[in-house]
């Protein structure tokens, strides 16, 4: 039975982090079973021109940072798409986007047209909480016939995470296309920090409340592999950003494909890679 809305508001109010990891990760099995699916992400600025790594370990390859206009996104865009080989090219921040088509004069559909025409697949990231009109933006880049990769959090202004969580949970009964949310924020307020225990039962918390997004992702770069191995015993079930890396000064065993199947397996879940588009790769 799903949890009423008086039950998540009395788990978020509680310090029972364990019972809370209990009720996401049963969420979270009965969703996906003990599957737990993992991207590699090779890198590009945004900047026209920049060189462009290739990578055939990478599912993903992601242009990362603001583009200084329409012209010079379509251009990396294309630059990204000649260089990407099998990863799927996926880029920018929709808010960025946003920012954009204003600046540039023209709608965001208009402007997402260009960058699909270019070789995009999927727009990167949207973070909730700094979008201009989620729905209407989210709605925009569906409809010019891209995708959005995940759906990210700017900032946690507050420690209590329902409102957002809330928020999130209603913007996909409104849109229905989001496929990943990654609850823990990209910035952190360095005066502030936030704490193990608060990471781990947001996400927790995320995998309860946000029921209606298939996958809860963990930032293998961002938050390191010791929490994103902890976010996967707490609802969590996608890895993001893992390096695409062969291999290291310590060997191939010490390589990160190696290092986040490990894991994965060593929480009792089984690892599976996936590309940009949520593709399982045999390989």
């Amino acid at each position: 039975m799903p949890a009423t809305d008086h039950d998540l508001t009395s788990l978020a109010n509680s310090h029972d982090i364990i019972s809370i990891g209990m009720l996401a990760d049963d969420l979270r099995r009965t969703l996906h079973g003990t599957r737990t699916t993992f991207v590699r992400v090779a890198t590009a600025s945004a900047e026209a021109g920049a060189p462009v790594a290739r990578s055939s370990a990478a599912g993903e390859l992601r242009i990362v940072g603001a583009p200084a206009s329409l012209s010079a996104a379509v251009a990396r865009t294309g630059e990204a798409a000649a260089a990407a080989g099998d990863a799927v090219v996926t880029g920018f921040s929709l808010q960025d986007l946003e920012r954009l088509s204003v600046q540039e004069g023209v709608t965001l559909r208009a402007l997402l047209e260009e960058l699909r025409a270019a070789g995009l697949e999927l727009v990167g990231d949207a973070a909730v909480d700094a979008l201009q009109d989620a729905r209407r933006s989210i709605e925009e880049v569906n409809i010019a016939g891209l995708a959005l990769a995940r759906l990210t959090v700017d900032r946690a202004e507050s420690p209590d995470a329902m409102p957002l969580l809330k928020a999130v949970a209603e913007l996909q009964r409104a849109v229905g296309v989001l496929r990943a949310f990654a609850p823990l924020p990209r910035r952190v307020n360095p005066a502030a920090p936030t704490t193990g225990y608060d990471d781990v039962k947001r996400v927790a918390m995320a995998r309860l409340v946000v029921d209606n997004v298939p996958s809860i992702q963990v930032d293998w770069s961002l938050y390191g592999p010791k929490l994103a191995q902890v976010a996967l015993t707490v609802g969590a079930d996608d890895v993001d950003a893992v390096s695409p890396e062969e291999a290291t000064a310590e060997g191939r065993r010490r390589a990160p494909l190696e290092e986040i199947r490990r894991n994965i397996r060593a929480a009792g879940l089984d690892p599976v890679e996936r590309n940009g588009r949520f593709d399982v790769l045999t390989r």
